[in-house]
């Protein structure tokens, strides 16, 4: 089959009939129109060109090539220009539900590059439980769903599109702050926020306490906020220690209002997955936020070690 590349030189051929003019037009030299012309009447076994002394004339199967060639580019030109016009114009809502403190503060910075490719298209995110986020992205209430949780369903799609870890900060003028290091003994003794029971920083900070022989009823809870930035203040209130998402906490890390320690044998992580439905239709700014999501995911996997994500 031809290209449109070489019905491009067969056109310019036909229009000047003269290979050498065909070429300049074309910035390629006169035999590679040659050898393309040749191509094409060997492809479908007929003279497009008659050559009489010093003149050349298109045969009747050229003139039916170069009118059905027209057709064909002017086709080919409009696609693209369609499908450029349908790239520009995308435009539409999208509702995404986030049930995770991690979630809500990747989404802003991933909407931000993704507006700037489709600035027509708007993002609302609602932060709620995690069943009820998953809830309502089964019943098509929400378009996405951000959960630190997978949840098996088959009407749901998911990718997993972050990692968070999970960090002990206290206030920069506790005692382990010379250290900065302690054991996870050492955390039965010292004033204790958590997040309330059943929140997936809970589930994933008590299983890896129960790894180290340490159960809930040991600690020393003062408070259960169901916040994390309230956890935060109250750190930096100096009421207690936390485990909260290092990515909730980067700014008051930064500050300097806190600081992190080291729990010795004790890393605590939690992947942020990120669903769809499989039985709603998805529109097609729904569907340029999926992929955008599948490549940043891709780009992400494919840093080197050490990169950030």
């Amino acid at each position: 089959m031809l290209t449109l590349q070489e019905l491009e030189v067969f056109l310019a051929a036909a229009e000047y009939k003269n290979f050498s003019e065909a070429g300049r037009q074309l910035h390629v030299s006169q035999s590679a129109v040659s050898q393309t012309i040749q191509k094409i009447e060997s492809h479908y076994g007929t003279k497009l060109f008659l050559r009489t002394g010093h003149s050349m004339e298109l045969s009747g199967a050229g003139e039916l090539l170069m009118a059905l060639a027209k057709e064909l580019l002017a086709n080919a030109t409009r696609l693209e220009e369609t499908m450029a016009a349908m790239h520009a114009s995308i435009a539409g809502k999208i509702n995404i539900g986030c049930s995770t403190t991690s979630g809500k503060y990747l989404l802003p910075r991933l909407i931000a590059d993704f507006r700037e490719q489709y600035s027509q298209v708007r993002l609302d995110v609602y932060v709620g439980g995690r069943e009820s986020v998953i809830h309502k992205v089964i019943e098509g209430t929400y378009n996405f769903g951000v959960s630190s949780k997978l949840i098996e369903h088959p009407e749901l799609e998911y990718v997993r599109f972050f990692t968070d870890e999970i960090a002990l900060i206290a206030p920069a003028d506790h005692p382990w702050a010379k250290y900065r290091r302690v054991l996870p003994d050492d955390l039965l003794d010292t004033p204790l926020i958590l997040r309330e029971k059943g929140s997936g920083t809970s589930e994933v900070l008590f299983e890896g306490l129960r790894l180290n022989d340490i159960v809930p009823e040991m600690l020393n809870v003062v408070m259960i906020l169901g916040n994390t930035e309230a956890i935060i203040l109250a750190v930096e209130e100096k009421i207690g220690v936390a485990f909260v998402s290092r990515l909730a906490a980067q700014r008051s890390l930064e500050s300097g209002r806190c600081i992190e320690i080291e729990v010795e044998g004790l890393t605590l992580k939690r992947d942020l997955f990120i669903a769809r439905s499989r039985h709603y239709p998805a529109d097609r700014s729904q569907i340029k936020f999926w992929q955008f999501l599948k490549d940043r995911i891709a780009a992400t996997s494919a840093e080197p070690s050490g990169s950030a994500s």
